[in-house]
């Protein structure tokens, strides 16, 4: 079923879904869509809604077999026992959305038993795609991507994440250059992919939806996304939560994961 076919297609759908989104975006301003708030604070809009509404029309109809899990529909457990399932985030980054910054992206995965084995992460206002497919490479825009081959994290290290996790890697004694935190979760890693960045890491709390296309992406780069306890993430759980979250090429990330285990322990 995999292959450059499936994965145009997933594409073709989400450079249209982007033409709908950037119908609401303005770079540098406020969006002209209606802004609402969630549940615990954050921040949804209508094309947020509209880009889900389309893409679970075009995805279902191209993978039907499929289970449905995206962050702005309601969630239900039938998905837990259907082994494939669509893993989508119609605007990861609505914050930047909302405030005109252009490192937001579409972000689509699909999982078979737990784990990623296509991914697409499309950011229409940069006019960048990544895609990647399980054991095909990873690619920006049809060119293949890797990740840096920095041999260890130092001064010129470029990390992004937020500035509190950043801070306790410091009390770990890493040294490293952090970059302004990009909005999209799943950009940030897609830019470790890409080899613009050379780590990067995101607080507890980030959904399925946030990382499962980023993950594959990153994988096929040559880098490594997991938890603190290293080892895959697994996807399409009952929760879908995860822990903090650490980004980097194979041979950083034993480090970076080490760094962040003795701040932890440094703080208890």
């Amino acid at each position: 079923m995999l292959g450059d076919a499936l994965a145009t297609s997933f594409t073709n759908i989400m450079h249209h879904a982007g033409e709908l989104a950037l119908g609401y975006f303005n770079q540098g301003a406020k969006t002209s869509a209606e802004v609402t708030t969630k549940p615990g604070g954050s921040p949804v809009t209508e094309a947020d809604f509209l880009v889900d509404r389309y893409l679970k029309e075009k995805l279902e109809a191209l993978v039907p077999e499929a289970a449905w899990l995206s962050e702005e529909t309601a969630d239900t457990d039938a998905r837990l026992s259907n082994g494939l399932v669509l893993i989508v985030d119609p605007i990861d980054g609505t914050r930047g959305f909302v405030n005109g910054d252009a490192t937001w992206a579409i972000a689509v995965g699909l999982i078979a038993d737990g784990r990623p084995i296509l991914g697409v992460i499309h950011a229409p206002a940069l006019k960048e795609t990544y895609v990647a497919v399980k054991d095909q490479g990873a690619f920006l825009n049809g060119r293949r991507i890797a990740v840096s081959k920095r041999p260890s994290l130092d001064a010129e290290a470029r990390v992004s994440g937020p500035s509190g996790l950043a801070s306790m890697l410091k009390t770990a004694g890493v040294q490293f250059n952090l970059q302004p935190k990009i909005p999209s979760l799943a950009m940030r890693i897609a830019r470790v992919a890409s080899g613009d960045l050379d780590a990067a890491f995101a607080s507890e709390h980030a959904h399925d939806w946030d990382i499962a296309a980023a993950d594959l992406v990153l994988h096929e780069a040559g880098g490594v996304l997991s938890g603190l306890a290293d080892g895959p993430l697994i996807y399409n759980r009952s929760d879908t939560r995860h822990g903090l979250l650490t980004a980097a090429p194979e041979q950083i990330h034993a480090e970076l994961n080490g760094a962040f285990r003795r701040a932890k322990t440094a703080v208890h």
